[in-house]
Order: structure tokens, then C-alpha cells, then sequence
């Protein structure tokens, strides 16, 4: 396997292809209900929205960098974190539209990656796209922790 076909499996992997390690960052997310993505584990300590939204931003980070694009064209206001749920926007349809947020700054981020690994340059964001990979699953193992730290989550039995 050559660098480039490392680098796209590792992305992949690392947002939405089974994986070895367990649940990657779409996974993670699979089955979150808007009260779930909304809870926080303490005042001031961020949410599962407000991750998937964090991973979403990043990708966009990334994607600005290799592509050369305009500073602060992401689809949100703002940067870095976002605080979820708005006002007045807690609902399943805000939640989803975030999450879809997610999907396709994932699918440009990408297609860019493509196009770079194809170029001279593309060595240049070696380092930058194995991080945004780890990035993925970092806040993967974050989420899912938020989900069995949430009162209702379920418990699995302990083996005694």
C-alpha cells in the first residue's frame, strides 16, 4: 500500500469505514437523539452536538488550508466551538441539520485530499491529514463516553 492509499484509508477510517479500534466518528453518532446530543455532563462542559459540530469545523479547517480557500467561509459563525442547542432549536430537524453539516465537510474535505494526493504538493499536508484522522477518532471515544455517562444510558452488566 503506497502513502496516498494510507492516508485515504486512515480518513476513511477514521470518520466512517469499519475499523479495527472500534466505533469511528459517524458510528459514534449513529443512533444520538437530540436529547442525547444536547446533555451536558456539567455546566460549562461541551455536548455531543457541539463535538460533532467541533469535528465538522476542523474538517472545513483543513480542507481551507490545502485548497488555499477564504478564511471564514465555514457555514456557521464563528470557529473552533459552537454552542448547541440554540435557543428555541432543540429539535431532532436542528440536530440532523448539524450532523449533515458534518457529512459534508467530510465528503469536500475528501475530495480535496484526492485532488491534493495527486499533486507535488500534496506531501505538505501529510501530517495535517493523519491529524485531522486522529482528530475523528478522539472525538469519537469522546462521544461515546458522553453517551454512557448520560443517567439513562444503558449499563452493561458486570461479568462477576
Amino acid at each position: 500500500m503506497n502513502n496516498d492509499s494510507l492516508l485515504l484509508q486512515l480518513l476513511d477510517e477514521a470518520y466512517e469505514k469499519r475499523a479495527w479500534h472500534g466505533p469511528n466518528l459517524k458510528q459514534s453518532l449513529r443512533g444520538v437523539t437530540v436529547q442525547q446530543a444536547a446533555w451536558r455532563p456539567a455546566p460549562a462542559r461541551h455536548n455531543i452536538w457541539e463535538e460533532a459540530l467541533h469535528a465538522a469545523y476542523w474538517k472545513y479547517a483543513l480542507r481551507r488550508r490545502i485548497e488555499g480557500g477564504q478564511r471564514g467561509s465555514f457555514a456557521l459563525a464563528g470557529s473552533n466551538f459552537f454552542s448547541r442547542p440554540e435557543r428555541g432549536r432543540c429539535t431532532e430537524a436542528a440536530w440532523r441539520a448539524d450532523r449533515e453539516l458534518l457529512e459534508k465537510e467530510h465528503r469536500a474535505l475528501r475530495a480535496v485530499v484526492v485532488r491534493a494526493l495527486r499533486t507535488a504538493r500534496a506531501s505538505r499536508f501529510t501530517r495535517q491529514i493523519l491529524g485531522i484522522a486522529f482528530h475523528d477518532i478522539y472525538h469519537a471515544g469522546q462521544i461515546r463516553l458522553l453517551r454512557r455517562l448520560q443517567p439513562h444510558a444503558p449499563r452493561r452488566k458486570s461479568a462477576a
